[in-house]
């Protein structure tokens, strides 16, 4: 298990086609883990990319902490963790929280991105469909631990994603992250991501309750475009092909 001591914890993190000429690096959304791209959208990215994935801290396999959620914080993890790995600029694409993720990177260290992918960044101001984001971080870990159970590989997975659905309780009940997160609700409007410059492609669910957040950043970003896939929140899993297509055609141009 791949591990790098950073910012004074430990991060797991996996690598797909490590002699790739450019880097995509995927960020998972709150309590979830890197399993939301291993099995699917990273193989597809790896065919053509040095793909990196990793486990935020407090999540999967990475060290449990119990404060430091706040997206300032988690982007500088990151950009320890690309310095760690001898990556000096890279594609971005982050999914729910992990894209509010990549879009303070792309605020904070521009130098370091490339082109950025965000699928369903949630608006933080919008209470209602951060209750959606909790109900569904919830579906994600039931749905792999319900779905991989038909071989030896899958059979691992389901005991990791049992042992994250308790991690889960310990992220929900025992660290800030719902707190600091709430302390980012002026994020879309207090400056700062209407100046990112980067070519961006925003992902959204069709019947996600997030699609206005997706709006929003379509508005506010120059360089933004915006594609609806059908699905809600959960579109990674129901639509991982498209989603990974999308992605590998968007880093091609």
């Amino acid at each position: 298990m791949p591990v790098v001591a950073i910012n004074n914890t430990s991060v797991h993190y996996q690598q797909l086609n490590e002699t790739g000429k450019e880097t995509v690096i995927l960020i998972h959304g709150m309590f979830s883990n890197l399993a939301v791209y291993y099995f699917n959208i990273a193989p597809l990215l790896a065919q053509r990319y040095r793909v990196v994935m990793y486990d935020m801290k407090g999540h999967g396999m990475s060290s449990r902490v119990t404060a430091g959620y706040d997206l300032q914080a988690m982007a500088d993890d990151l950009l320890a963790l690309m310095k760690a790995l001898d990556i000096t600029s890279a594609h971005l694409v982050g999914y729910s929280f992990g894209g509010l993720v990549a879009l303070k990177m792309a605020m904070l260290y521009p130098q370091c991105i490339q082109k950025l992918g965000v699928i369903e960044g949630p608006d933080p101001a919008d209470k209602e469909a951060l209750k959606v984001i909790e109900t569904y971080s919830k579906d994600f870990l039931v749905h792999y631990v319900n779905t991989f159970t038909d071989n030896a590989i899958m059979k691992m997975g389901k005991r990791q994603l049992e042992k994250n659905h308790r991690m889960y309780e310990f992220l929900f009940n025992e660290t800030t992250i719902r707190a600091d997160m709430q302390a980012e609700h002026a994020f879309f409007t207090a400056g700062g991501v209407d100046a990112i410059g980067h070519t961006t492609l925003l992902l959204y669910g069709r019947q996600s309750n997030c699609v206005a957040a997706g709006e929003k950043l379509h508005q506010m970003i120059k360089h933004a475009s915006m594609l609806l896939i059908e699905g809600d929140h959960n579109v990674p899993l129901q639509q991982p092909l498209v989603i990974g297509n999308a992605l590998t055609a968007f880093f091609d141009n």
